[in-house]
């Protein structure tokens, strides 16, 4: 949400940095046709190579209206990208509408399609494939796009991952669509986070993550909004499988002795963890509603407080009130939050839920977050919330898993921090109310 100002300040200094090694093309896209060439004619002005021009947004205009936007920016003179993304802008360009622009107009050299409609890009490629370069613009469809006949791929994701988008590219024009379908299926669930959760935040946190100094969107984009806590760890999960997060040593400071491991870290990440009497992690995840998993953390030392609640809950009526041991390295214990009360929410339970508790304990230990040195030491109490109404176990078991290696890493950490809640104070919602 920038002004016009501000978006000319960021095109002059691209250009000056630039410095003419590389063309520049700069979105000029306004609501209003008079804001759109006015932009445009700035940009000729400054010196770009082009301008990426959205379809007016906000009031939808017809097909034909929206020609006649484009063909008065044609009229600036300036190479034109005409950019697709009905899911923004309210518009889609039809394939009647594009194959106009691009023969009836002297200027347009390119189409950018986020939509994400493979069925469009197709008709683009019978239409006018040689006329203009077509760019596929929807992260989640760019390999089937290029191997079909894209020219190229503009991605909000590729700020976080160019390279990667550089494999499937060349892998593709090699005609090794193998491997360009290996990389697309690696990076899916990161482009899916990026796409689908306020893509512009969600860019900046992982960035932030990078080791970039990053800004929040502004409002009313806001951190914890779109893009929630629970994005944020998976999507710190991905660019950790990509190797996008440097490691780091780290000590674990657990008062009689020291232990030291190496993780995937951020800059938030301390690089000495210590007060292991008691940390709190908390952890949510979905979909769908009713499988949504809810998990409240306690991990602490072995013989401090955390380590006796679980003896005494044992040593009284711990199982006949639903409470389990399910791990012994680190001991930990299951807690239901709802009372079980069919054969049907038992299964979900003690089987699928704690299967999801006990594959984020093994991850967890295999990515340093819980050291091998530490796991006699340590002990857990799993909070779990498993929805009555449950029933895909497959999804039961995952979203516990997803919740609780998140727990794990929000209690070690010690996040969120004050500084993150009072950042996201104005975007907190109940994950079970649709309404603030």
């Amino acid at each position: 949400y920038m002004t016009i100002e501000e978006r000319k300040r960021a095109t002059e200094v691209c250009l000056d940095e630039v410095n003419g090694r590389v063309p520049v093309v700069v979105g000029t896209g306004c609501k209003s046709t008079r804001e759109t060439v006015a932009l445009t004619e700035w940009a000729k002005d400054a010196g770009a190579t082009g301008a990426l021009v959205v379809a007016p947004y906000f009031l939808k205009p017809t097909f034909n209206e929206v020609y006649d936007h484009f063909k008065a920016v044609d009229k600036v003179g300036l190479p034109i990208v005409l950019y697709n993304i009905p899911q923004c802008a309210g518009t889609h360009l039809k394939w009647w509408t594009a194959e106009g622009m691009v023969f009836d107009f002297d200027n347009t050299v390119g189409i950018k399609d986020s939509s994400g409609d493979l069925p469009f890009m197709d008709a683009m490629f019978e239409k006018v494939k040689g006329e203009v370069s077509i760019f596929v613009g929807h992260d989640e469809v760019v390999q089937p796009a290029l191997a079909a006949g894209a020219d190229g791929a503009i991605l909000a994701s590729a700020n976080l991952i160019p390279d990667i988008w550089q494999r499937v590219y060349r892998a593709t024009l090699e005609g090794d669509l193998a491997t360009a379908q290996e990389w697309q299926q690696k990076v899916q669930k990161l482009v899916r986070i990026v796409v689908r959760c306020s893509s512009t935040q969600a860019v900046k946190e992982g960035l932030r993550m990078m080791g970039l100094p990053i800004g929040d969107s502004r409002h009313p984009v806001m951190p914890g909004g779109g893009f929630r806590r629970e994005d944020y760890g998976e999507l710190r999960l991905q660019l950790e499988a990509l190797g996008k997060l440097a490691p780091a040593n780290v000590i674990y400071d657990l008062g009689d002795k020291q232990v030291e491991t190496q993780v995937a870290a951020t800059p938030q990440t301390p690089r000495t963890i210590s007060g292991f009497t008691l940390k709190v992690g908390e952890g949510f995840a979905g979909p769908p509603f009713q499988e949504l998993a809810h998990v409240d953390l306690l991990l602490g030392l072995k013989d401090g407080p955390v380590g006796r609640a679980i003896v005494r809950s044992m040593e009284g009526w711990g199982e006949e009130r639903g409470l389990r041991i399910i791990n012994e390295r680190p001991r930990t214990l299951l807690v239901p939050t709802v009372t079980i009360r069919t054969a049907k929410q038992r299964r979900l339970f003690y089987e699928h839920a704690a299967e999801g508790v006990n594959l984020a304990i093994r991850l967890s230990v295999e990515d340093g977050f819980l050291p091998e040195a530490i796991l006699n030491d340590v002990v857990l109490i799993a909070n779990v919330f498993v929805h009555p109404a449950a029933s895909i176990a497959k999804r039961v078991a995952f979203n516990n898993y997803k919740a609780t290696r998140h727990a794990i890493r929000k209690a070690l950490e010690g996040r969120p921090t004050v500084e993150e809640l009072i950042n996201e104070k104005a975007a907190a919602r109940h994950p079970f109310r649709y309404a603030p």
